[in-house]
């Protein structure tokens, strides 16, 4: 096979979940109503906690910027699938494929830390509620945020260099339904042994890391909540769906991130779906949309918009 550089490459091509026309049609609806419910849940979430002051807190604050970045982060691939899903040809070209790569991972590993730093929050919530407002003050709060950015801005950025640096070959089909780290990896010319070295430095700080700070936080949560007599159902069983979801996020980011070597198994694409589709549709409504206060302020929110603008009611 004639080697080629990677400057050569215009254009990758993403094989997707199937070939067959029938399944990519149904497929394309799928992802639709999948993406349309992710981008509504996550936007009325940031609706509700700016237009209510009196979620002007931390843990508000850490919420919609949770659905901020699930908002980019889905958007970075599933828009593309998409429109893949309806063409013949699904091309994505160089430039493409790397912001999309660069995208996903600054996003993705943003959020990896903000999710500790939330674990955190709700452990001092919970575990100090006397102290609490004193040492989660916005400030504090705003600080977390940055540190996440700074963070995920970094580490993507290291990534997104040493990915760079990658020859591929004729071969540039991607058995993948978007172009992502390991599945690059694999159809490469280069020796990516650095590079492999440098990602697993990256997973141990954001995969394993902030796991263990988050399983260590629910932990000490949870025993407190199970000595609550008043409410200690309710409690427990916001907790462990709190739990479950952060599991499913970096437990499958750490399967795919950590083995790379199963890249191309449908098995494979199936376990992206759980950080790239499901967490992040389901994050509004286990963190946010069950809570009182969050509802309390979409139906504020909502009243005020029909007071204001009388013909939204006639238009529903």
């Amino acid at each position: 096979m004639e080697r080629r550089n990677y400057s050569q490459v215009t254009e990758f091509i993403l094989l997707g979940f199937s070939t067959d026309p029938i399944v990519q049609v149904l497929l394309f609806h799928i992802f639709l109503v999948l993406y349309m419910t992710t981008v509504a849940g996550n936007l009325l979430l940031i609706v509700a906690v700016t237009s209510d002051h009196r979620l002007h807190n931390s843990m508000y604050i850490f919420l919609a910027n949770l659905s901020f970045l699930d908002i980019g982060f889905t958007s970075i691939t599933i828009p593309k699938m998409l429109i893949n899903f309806l063409r013949e040809k699904k091309s994505i070209s160089y430039a493409g494929c790397f912001f999309q790569v660069y995208g996903f991972l600054l996003l993705g590993e943003t959020e990896c830390v903000l999710l500790a730093f939330m674990a955190y929050d709700r452990y001092i919530a919970i575990s100090n509620p006397l102290r609490y407002s004193v040492i989660m003050k916005t400030t504090a709060c705003v600080r977390m945020i940055g540190a996440s950015w700074f963070t995920g801005s970094v580490i993507s950025s290291v990534d997104i260099y040493f990915l760079y640096q990658l020859q591929y070959c004729e071969l540039t089909t991607v058995d993948h339904f978007f172009c992502e780290v390991p599945s690059l990896m694999k159809i490469s010319c280069s020796d990516f042994s650095a590079f492999n070295m440098v990602k697993l430095v990256g997973s141990f700080i954001l995969l394993l890391l902030p796991l263990s700070c988050i399983l260590y936080s629910y932990s000490h949560i949870i025993l407190t909540v199970l000595k609550i007599r008043s409410s200690r159902f309710k409690a427990f069983s916001t907790c462990i769906s709190h739990l479950i979801i952060v599991i499913l996020f970096f437990g499958s980011a750490i399967v795919i991130y950590m083995k790379p070597e199963h890249s191309g198994h449908l098995s494979y694409k199936l376990l992206s779906l759980f950080y790239t589709t499901v967490t992040p549709m389901l994050n509004p409504m286990i963190y946010s949309l069950r809570n009182k206060d969050v509802r309390g302020a979409i139906r504020h929110a909502w009243r005020f918009e029909v007071i204001s603008n009388p013909q939204v009611l006639g238009s529903v």
